[in-house]
């Protein structure tokens, strides 16, 4: 028996934000020109409002750009040293950061005293400074770490659906590809045992994923073992076209994408056409982004309920979402004789 901590066993992760972004740099400065008002407007003498708003937007303007420089260097390594940890080291070093600011100003003070005047004592200023900033820091630091919480809960509530999804082979096609194999064992044993072996990958594929993302080739080959096991079911009624050559097969995608898409489009409605049809597959990428449509024909005169589709698509949309945010679409395109499923996300081979 062991003593100390579990081997392996992580704290979560801490989500901070792109602090080298350009957005998330802009916000920042736009905050801290609003505190530098605020601050102004708090120690308000009348006829020299502009003249301190300038000596204070540009202590405060300074103080946010160094603060945000040291986060984007220390953000990688900050956030491998777990969700709280981070936080803490984030706060030191932006609490670090105004003191030497602090006593660089006051230092400055002699050197320059006609244009930058501090009416304060070295250590009245610095306690004053220090204590104003670790305000506003503690105030944006608790932000941060309640946004965070609020990502990772989202993330584990989408990682409990991909969980779901993966376990949700629906009954009827495995009874139906029990059945197909059971009376291929008589009047063909060498396809019975290519489709056991196919029912058996699909199985690995489905309940063994263990990664958020896998890449294009993978994704591709388990929809074409899901492909190959209906087509026993289902013969010449079933007809795939693949237009995927244009695609990257290195670049990353959400775990279990395509397969769901490929059952929902045979399940309601390459099942329901007495002459069967084709399901079209086409991806192509544009510029920096992937995108993917799989298309199938509908029956006019009878459709089964919708809630199956709607959850497969709904489940994807919200892994799209956490995975690339507002990069990435997820659109159903409806009409009398056909349905359509559009994905639009960047396209991602760093973790290929």
């Amino acid at each position: 028996m062991a003593s100390g901590p579990e081997v392996g066993v992580k704290q979560p992760q801490a989500y901070l934000p792109d602090f080298c972004a350009a957005g998330t740099v802009l916000v920042i400065l736009l905050v801290a020109e609003l505190v530098a008002i605020v601050l102004t407007l708090a120690a308000y003498v009348p006829g020299s409002f502009l003249t301190e708003l300038a000596k204070m937007s540009m202590y405060v303007l300074w103080l946010a750009l160094l603060g945000d420089a040291a986060l984007c260097l220390i953000r990688p390594w900050a956030e491998k040293q777990g969700h709280t940890q981070a936080f803490v080291i984030c706060f030191v070093v932006l609490a670090v950061v105004c003191l030497v600011l602090a006593e660089l100003s006051y230092q400055l003070t002699g050197i320059f005293a006609e244009a930058v005047i501090i009416n304060d004592s070295h250590g009245g200023f610095l306690l004053r400074t220090f204590a104003i900033s670790t305000i506003v820091i503690a105030l944006a630091m608790r932000y941060l770490y309640i946004s965070s919480e609020w990502r990772r809960t989202i993330q584990l509530e989408a990682q409990s659906r991909i969980s779901a999804l993966q376990a949700m082979i629906r009954p009827h096609f495995l009874f139906n590809t029990m059945n197909t194999i059971a009376s291929l064992t008589r009047s063909d044993p060498q396809q019975a045992e290519e489709a056991v072996e196919d029912l058996a990958d699909l199985m690995r594929a489905n309940l063994g994923v263990q990664k958020d993302r896998t890449t294009l080739k993978e994704e591709l080959e388990v929809a074409a073992i899901y492909q190959r096991i209906e087509k026993l079911r289902l013969g010449d009624r079933l007809r795939v076209r693949w237009d995927v050559a244009e695609l990257p097969m290195r670049a990353l995608i959400p775990s279990l994408t395509i397969q769901p898409l490929l059952e929902n489009a045979i399940y309601h409605g390459i099942e329901l056409l007495p002459d069967g049809g084709e399901v079209k597959v086409s991806g192509k990428r544009v510029g920096d982004n992937l995108e993917i449509s799989m298309t199938n024909p509908v029956a006019t005169d009878q459709r089964r309920k919708k809630s199956g589709n709607k959850m497969a698509v709904s489940n994807i949309l919200q892994r799209f979402e956490l995975a690339y945010g507002h990069r990435a679409t997820v659109d159903v395109r409806e009409s009398e004789t056909e349905y359509s499923v559009w994905l639009k996300f960047p396209c991602d081979e760093t973790g290929a």
